[in-house]
């Protein structure tokens, strides 16, 4: 089994969350998680030590320095092959203020909010729903999914939300992974039989066969009109993996979500 990824604190969330070459058009895309931005504020635009950064991060050395280095390099890969940087995602906390090396930071009650997310902790009452996410709207496939959008709901209404990493897990480790985040619910678009029992066993409810914008699917679920397949099914194999004959995922009947039978 694979270490758990442990937690990281960071202080702030960027400012600005995607930077690409002036008149370049559409360019290729590299993602820096937002721990690995906060590791590279740190060590690079404040001038802490590594051993600072760790202990004001909450993790081992070697941590940040694995995740400055990565970091590093993904922006050297921007600047001089011209491509599109785009900040998101990651395993961090807010920082409520009682970092050791002292950033100072009070959270408000959005923040704690979202560093519990974060940690996997939930408040009493706190309804979490995760979906498959890339680019605004629901990913297709859960078992290839890189990103979660996680939204925490209180009264029926969306208190905060971030966008979570999957940390390159597949299909057997994504409903663990959603399990330890107290996730109760799941939206997605096409799910393989297994994917649904682990997901059954952890007690997180499932809403497959759903495809476009993220939020709007949340908004439609909380107002129960999500419109959703209870008998979604994906069968994958290999790339492209394409449905055989009767095989289909979401109402249209016109293949994984409705995406002309790829899931």
């Amino acid at each position: 089994m694979a270490r758990p990824v442990r937690c990281r604190r960071i202080c702030f969330e960027p400012k600005y969350d995607s930077f690409s070459p002036c008149g370049a058009g559409q360019t290729e895309q590299v993602l820096l998680s937002v721990d690995e931005f906060e590791a590279v504020r740190l060590i690079d635009y404040e001038k802490r030590t590594h051993e600072q950064c760790a202990r004001q991060m909450g993790v081992s050395r070697t941590t940040v320095t694995e995740m400055y280095e990565r970091a590093r390099g993904r922006i050297a890969d921007c600047l001089v092959n011209g491509k599109t940087l785009c900040i998101s995602g990651g395993n961090y906390a807010l920082c409520d203020g009682s970092a050791q090396s002292g950033c100072g930071k009070v959270c408000d009650r959005k923040d704690y909010v979202a560093g519990k997310a974060a940690a996997g902790r939930k408040e009493t009452g706190i309804m979490r729903i995760a979906v498959t996410y890339e680019n605004g709207n629901v990913f297709p496939h859960f078992g290839h999914t890189e990103q979660f959008k996680v939204y925490d709901v209180l009264d029926g209404k969306v208190i905060e939300s971030q966008v979570v990493s999957t940390e390159g897990s597949g299909h057997g480790a994504l409903a663990g992974m959603l399990s330890e985040r107290k996730v109760d619910t799941l939206i997605c678009g096409g799910i393989g039989a297994g994917a649904q029992t682990a997901l059954a066993e952890a007690g997180i409810r499932l809403y497959g066969g759903v495809s476009g914008n993220a939020d709007e699917a949340v908004d439609a679920l909380l107002a129960g009109d999500l419109q959703f397949n209870p008998h979604v099914h994906c069968d994958h194999h290999g790339e492209g993996h394409h449905h055989g004959e009767g095989h289909h995922c979401g109402e249209n009947k016109a293949g994984c979500a409705g995406n002309g039978g790829n899931c």
